[in-house]
């Protein structure tokens, strides 16, 4: 069979019409472009979509389709594909050398980029959208939310992991009144997150988790553990756990997967976060064992769909004043990263866990926040 004849297929069982009329189908502009994807499966259908060879006018509702309806497994069925799974199984691709990538490639790439799109507390995460549709509420409701899982108390010490531009541990500081540690092995985040926290109770490292000291009352970490590898992941808890109180609580918000993987899709590995991927419940639950005890997981993943939508309505309102820095190809690209993002997150494919761990297990039990 024709790898176009492939690809049709593939696509008419989401429904969706190659060159078809509606909304979220798609529109071939280089024939080459079936080839392509057959034979690089997610890298292939980034870059032809990255240099113009096919457009799709509702690309998240394209990739929701595909993800909800369809069976898209089969095009990363290729040795390129197979070659970077190998590399995943065999190597530790995310030890402190090579951590520092996804900083340089990603979060260094320009805090006037970032600024643009997010929030005004910078938060790269994803929004709680309970009772509001505006950005900035969802983001303050998702900071407050943690804060109140926390049962963050005045004068506390508390660590936050991958900290990011400071905007949480400002939070935490300014309306809790916690003493704040923050780390980010990103320069760029380092650099701006002192500045935006200097008023506050609030410290800002620029370290690795690896090389963390002392003690904590509670530990937060948001969107960072998607970095940190399936062959770290008891690494990490085991590092917490040394460094949190008996009696505190450890915070995580991540990125979930569906089902255990060793790596991130070919595509967003090269493009967006290098040597990252995201864990499965049961990838988690096995690294935390005899760790911790899980006192409450919450699942609230529609709302990174509509996280991402936001961010890219202002991302698209802001280009004109990033084209000339960026380029075209860097437009096309990062419309693909936040649009097909938001159509996985539609179509529960991947999913935003908080989960609430304790050392020693809440005496009386714990009481979940929504």
């Amino acid at each position: 069979m024709k790898s176009k004849e492939i690809i049709t297929k593939i696509l008419e069982s989401a429904d969706i019409k190659i060159n078809g009329d509606r909304s979220w189908d798609i529109k071939v502009l280089d024939e080459r472009v079936y080839d392509r994807v057959l034979s690089q499966g997610t890298l292939g259908l980034g870059e032809s979509y990255m240099d113009n060879w096919w457009e799709c006018e509702e690309l998240d509702e394209g990739v929701n389709k595909l993800f909800r309806f369809g069976n898209p497994a089969i095009i990363d069925k290729n040795l390129s594909t197979l070659f970077h799974v190998l590399k995943s199984k065999t190597l530790n691709l995310q030890t402190k050398s090579r951590a520092k990538q996804v900083a340089e490639n990603h979060y260094d790439l320009g805090n006037d980029l970032y600024t643009s799109f997010l929030d005004p507390y910078m938060q790269y995460s994803c929004g709680y959208f309970k009772n509001t549709e505006d950005l900035e509420i969802a983001q303050k409701q998702k900071m407050d939310l943690i804060c109140k899982k926390l049962d963050i108390r005045a004068g506390e010490k508390v660590l936050d992991i991958g900290c990011g531009w400071g905007g949480l541990a400002r939070y935490m500081s300014e309306n809790y009144g916690a003493n704040i540690t923050g780390i980010t092995i990103s320069k760029e985040q380092a650099e701006y997150a002192k500045k935006f926290t200097e008023d506050f109770s609030v410290n800002i490292e620029l370290m690795d988790y690896r090389n963390l000291s002392g003690k904590f009352d509670k530990v937060v970490s948001v969107g960072m553990l998607e970095h940190v590898g399936y062959k770290n992941y008891r690494q990490i808890f085991e590092i917490v756990k040394e460094h949190i109180k008996d009696d505190g609580l450890f915070l995580l918000h991540t990125i979930g997967n569906n089902e255990s993987a060793t790596m991130s899709g070919t595509w967003i590995e090269k493009y967006i976060f290098p040597n990252s991927m995201l864990p499965s419940q049961k990838q988690l639950t096995s690294s935390w064992e005899g760790l911790f005890v899980m006192e409450d997981w919450h699942n609230f993943g529609q709302y990174y769909d509509f996280t991402l939508m936001a961010w890219y309505k202002n991302f698209v309102k802001a280009w004109p004043n990033l084209k000339e820095k960026y380029g075209e190809r860097f437009y096309r690209m990062f419309r693909f990263y936040l649009l097909s993002s938001a159509g996985l997150f539609r179509a529960r494919n991947i999913h935003l866990w908080q989960i609430v761990l304790s050392p020693k297990g809440v005496l009386g039990g714990y009481e979940s926040v929504r």
